[in-house]
């Protein structure tokens, strides 16, 4: 049974249908990319998982359980965390506030994240503890987004697009946290991305949208193989 699975998902905006019949499953310990140019889906299939928008048909279920349509704080409840596109961090708590404003451990999980724990993946964030998350750079608000998520103690992660418009040592420094920590960890991971090449080091398959439908998916060794297809739905 798939941690996570969507079986025919439709979403709309008003009258206009945006997902067409997505179909994703991810197991348990397994890190999948969901990739495509902007505006193709990717957003609204994960603004359905977390229960931000209602699918109009489909099923979403999450660890056996049908969670299709459910409010969003129930879904984080059942163990998904979620690092949305934007960081969303309280600007008007400090970096330590922000980490136990919404830490949980719903699970009973024996060895909970700690502040300690993130600032060990995370070194800038305990120089800048006592810091307002509005003074943080572009690229410690997202570690801090991801570190407040990890606070929840989920089974699941969702990243939406985790590394857009940071420099490239920022980039670098999140994405060998997410391979060498959370993955080797055994942490499921769902991560929206636009770098086929990061990508293919640190996930185990790959998804690519187009106009609401996915219509590639395959292993790393075939999306990096797969030059047509990239140059096609990516644009690289």
């Amino acid at each position: 049974m798939a941690m996570l699975e969507l079986s025919g998902v439709e979403t709309f905006y008003g009258p206009s249908q945006v997902l067409f019949g997505v179909d994703l499953a991810i197991e348990s310990g397994e890190v999948v990319t969901l990739m495509g140019r902007n505006g193709m889906g990717k957003t609204t299939t994960v603004r359905s998982i977390m229960g931000l928008l209602a699918p109009r048909r489909g099923t979403i279920r999450f660890a056996g359980q049908d969670v299709t349509g459910l409010p969003s704080h129930k879904v984080a409840r059942l163990g998904i965390g979620y690092v949305p596109e934007g960081r969303q961090i309280f600007s008007n708590l400090t970096v330590r506030e922000n980490l136990v404003a919404i830490a949980a451990n719903h699970a009973g999980v024996a060895q909970p994240w700690t502040v300690d724990r993130v600032f060990g993946l995370f070194p800038r964030l305990a120089e800048r503890s006592g810091q307002y998350g509005r003074t943080l750079s572009g690229g410690e608000q997202q570690m801090l987004a991801i570190g407040r998520a990890l606070m929840t103690n989920p089974q699941f992660i969702i990243l939406d697009e985790a590394t857009e418009g940071l420099a490239p040592m920022i980039r670098e420094e999140i994405w060998t946290v997410l391979e060498t920590n959370l993955k080797e960890a055994g942490q499921a991971i769902l991560v929206i991305d636009k770098h086929p090449e990061a990508m293919a080091r640190l996930a185990d398959r790959h998804c690519v949208m187009e106009r609401g439908r996915i219509v590639w998916t395959g292993s790393s060794a075939e999306l990096t193989a797969n030059k047509a297809m990239q140059h096609r739905y990516l644009g690289v």
